[in-house]
């Protein structure tokens, strides 16, 4: 069966991570959650205080990016691949609200977009990939077979992360969560560089009310049909 490039962009916390690892999974395809990338570099960047209450040293980051290693390893329990900076498993830390609201000014700066954009595109090279982030059908794969644009009301998305984060043990509130979203939407949708935009010949999916399952055997579908039509 030939094998293509699924390229999933959307909002915040509408779930493509989720959706797009058993995408993934169940066709035999390399799973890359860019947006796993830019919270690790914004990590990076609020552990030497670049960046923070007050904070916003882009200068002193630009230049440590040459010494930032990312690297995706699989898992075997989980039977994911987990986001390593420098050598060190941060998948947990990078989920945190803290780093959520600092990830969008980071993935803003783009000299981080260049360098990100071209590991990306290395990434998905041999093809068989699924890929989720904001710009990956155009600016990564422009040229991708499959182009998904996840979307969801606010309030719902909100209260899907507000629950993900409490189901870790964080203390936060839900009008944290809301305003955090709300404002990555904005930042998201408005940087000058890569913006976050819906790409013409994306297919836009609202899961606003959807489980799951539904997305995925929707997303499933898709692909079948179109491997079916090549």
């Amino acid at each position: 069966m030939r094998k293509i490039t699924i390229a999933i962009d959307g909002y915040s916390s509408t779930g493509k991570s989720t959706v797009a690892k058993h995408l993934a999974k169940s066709l035999g395809y390399v799973y890359v959650d860019t947006g796993a990338m830019y919270r690790a570099v914004t990590l990076h960047a609020l552990r030497n205080d670049y960046f923070g209450e007050g904070k916003n040293d882009v200068k002193t980051l630009i230049n440590d990016l040459p010494k930032i290693d990312l690297e995706f390893i699989f898992n075997k329990e989980s039977e994911f691949s987990e986001m390593y900076l420098n050598g060190e498993n941060v998948e947990k830390e990078i989920r945190t609200l803290e780093v959520s609201d600092y990830v969008s000014p980071v993935a803003e700066i783009q000299e981080v977009r260049i360098k990100l954009v071209e590991m990306q595109q290395k990434m998905g090279e041999e093809k068989g990939i699924v890929m989720d982030g904001r710009d990956i059908g155009t600016v990564v794969f422009p040229d991708a077979e499959l182009k998904i644009f996840m979307t969801a009301s606010v309030s719902a998305r909100a209260t899907r992360r507000y629950k993900e984060l409490l189901d870790r043990g964080e203390e936060v509130s839900y009008e944290e969560v809301l305003e955090n979203v709300q404002t990555r939407d904005f930042i998201d949708s408005n940087r000058e560089f890569s913006p976050l935009r819906k790409a013409d010949d994306a297919i836009e999916l609202d899961n606003s009310d959807m489980g799951l399952q539904e997305q995925f055997e929707r997303l499933h579908g898709y692909v079948l049909r179109l491997i079916d039509k090549q």
